[in-house]
């Protein structure tokens, strides 16, 4: 029997300290397909409407796609945006009668009129479709999960890597128990565990660290019987919301007891390590002078910029590690993005060759890493910002920067952009004609996302905190939604 199936993908991770709204143009820039004939692009691609492609051609469904819509990280997405996206999706349920609904969702969009977007998004479905036909959504590692969610999906699959090179099979994944719920053969719900905190200790890094045996637990419970999924989900601390923080899902049937016991087994382990940070945060000033004092031999330094992360909702505008390496007069380097619309448009009404002196980053909030930088340097490539990435998490995925330019001065190739994207992919570097790989020392912004692309090419990464929106010292975020007491707010609060 082939069962008829709606898909749609509504991604956004809310900054809520983000003073920038998101609104629809947002979504157009980046990523906006309507209709069927607009997904092909996206085949094999690392993406959750790949998934979706691939369970349609496994199971046979009759499947219709309402929308792809995705936005940068940023502030909260404005009510015409969401009110857009979301009525194409509910016009699309409206249409026609579907056996179930497969949904690549974030986990932590946050609108300007409410804490829970894809808990409303759900909710609204719901109004039209009913309470018992099947819905399946993917979420990202970096869910703020809310019991609303929980009641409203039946089916709940988050990534678990991080970098994230699994959104496809997380929508894979989701679309299996999908057709076993359409079939007949299975009745999921989803339980839920949740800990009172920002988030887990390390940002759910999936490389190295705890995360990596409590995977190996989940991926083994999920051999159980009455067992179709466990999703682990770090949270998203820069989202002011009261269910913020980390929680442990499992998608089952039968007897909810034992399979509460097990997510609450391994929340409390999250609770239990909330101390052991793996990463050392250097200060700017550390990070400059390990990089002034590197040897070159072969291959290069990497410097990323955890708080001021476009992939989080920071600004990308940040200019203490790049002042901090011009300060130490670090040559034969990058450094990427700087976000910085008012330079980017005054670059590009010169020619490439053009000496220029201009102010560079630091406009939006100053304190929230450094005011404006006065640089001297010499326009090396103009562009419309636009590249293929070919790394583990964007290979055939378009990005864009908006207007580009990339500034040398004193020896630093400086990427000076209109949009917010966080670091991915060396074609982010490759496209406007910078070779990472031939540079000492690359600075960039990113958290973790970079190490699928970059990490294998280096002798060494570090990582810095500029005191951005992203910054890893909480109290300078102004918190006013999230409950009290909170970890790590209230750093003695027992449970």
């Amino acid at each position: 029997m082939s069962f008829k199936v709606l898909i749609a993908e509504f991604l956004h991770e809310t900054n809520t300290f983000n003073v920038y709204k998101t609104g629809l143009a947002a979504f157009e820039t980046n990523l906006f397909l309507v209709g069927d004939d607009t997904i092909a692009p996206l085949e094999g691609t690392n993406t959750g409407i790949a998934g979706c492609l691939d369970c349609a051609r496994e199971y046979g469904w009759d499947m219709t796609h309402a929308v792809t819509a995705h936005a940068g990280p940023s502030g909260p997405v404005t009510t015409e945006a969401f009110d857009k996206v979301a009525d194409l999706i509910l016009d699309a349920a409206r249409a026609e009668q579907f056996d179930g609904f497969l949904l690549p969702l974030h986990g932590a969009m946050v609108p300007e009129f409410c804490e829970d977007g894809e808990g409303e998004l759900l909710q609204r479905l719901r109004s039209v479709i009913g309470p018992d036909l099947p819905v399946a959504i993917t979420l990202d590692l970096h869910a703020n999960v809310t019991r609303k969610m929980c009641e409203l999906a039946q089916i709940i699959v988050s990534y678990k890597t991080y970098p994230h090179i699994d959104m496809r099979e997380a929508a894979c994944h989701a679309g299996s128990i999908l057709q076993r719920t359409m079939a007949g053969e299975i009745s999921p719900h989803t339980v839920r565990a949740h800990r009172p905190m920002l988030g887990e200790a390390n940002g759910g890094r999936t490389d190295v660290g705890p995360m990596l045996d409590r995977l190996e637990k989940a991926r083994a419970y999920e051999s159980e019987p009455d067992v179709f999924a466990v999703s682990i989900n770090a949270g998203f601390e820069e989202s002011d919301i009261a269910e913020i923080g980390p929680t442990v899902l499992v998608t089952c049937e039968g007897d909810s007891a034992p399979h509460q016991a097990f997510a609450e087994g391994i929340a409390d382990d999250i609770w239990n390590r909330r101390a052991e940070v793996i990463n050392t945060y250097y200060t700017t000033q550390e990070a400059a002078q390990i990089a002034a004092a590197f040897v070159h031999s072969g291959a290069p330094l990497i410097i990323a910029d955890y708080a001021d992360n476009p992939g989080g909702g920071a600004y990308g505008d940040s200019t203490d590690l790049l002042g901090a390496l011009l300060d130490q007069r670090v040559s034969n380097s990058c450094f990427g993005p700087l976000v910085d619309v008012e330079a980017a448009r005054h670059l590009h009404e010169h020619r490439e060759g053009d000496t220029v002196a201009l102010a560079i980053g630091g406009k939006t909030d100053p304190r929230f890493g450094g005011g404006p930088l006065t640089v001297t340097g010499k326009i090396r490539r103009l562009s419309d910002g636009v590249c293929i990435g070919d790394g583990p998490m964007k290979n055939g995925q378009k990005m864009n920067f908006g207007l580009t330019c990339v500034l040398q001065v004193d020896g630093i190739d400086i990427l000076v952009v209109t949009e917010p994207v966080q670091m991915y992919d060396q074609q982010q570097f490759r496209a406007f004609g910078i070779d990472p790989g031939a540079k000492t020392i690359i600075g960039l912004k990113s958290m973790q996302h970079f190490r699928a692309a970059f990490e294998p090419m280096a002798e060494k990464v570090i990582v810095c905190d500029s005191g951005a929106l992203c910054t890893q010292d909480v109290t300078k975020l102004p918190y006013r939604n999230v409950p009290r007491p909170l970890y790590p707010l209230d750093p003695d609060m027992v449970l």
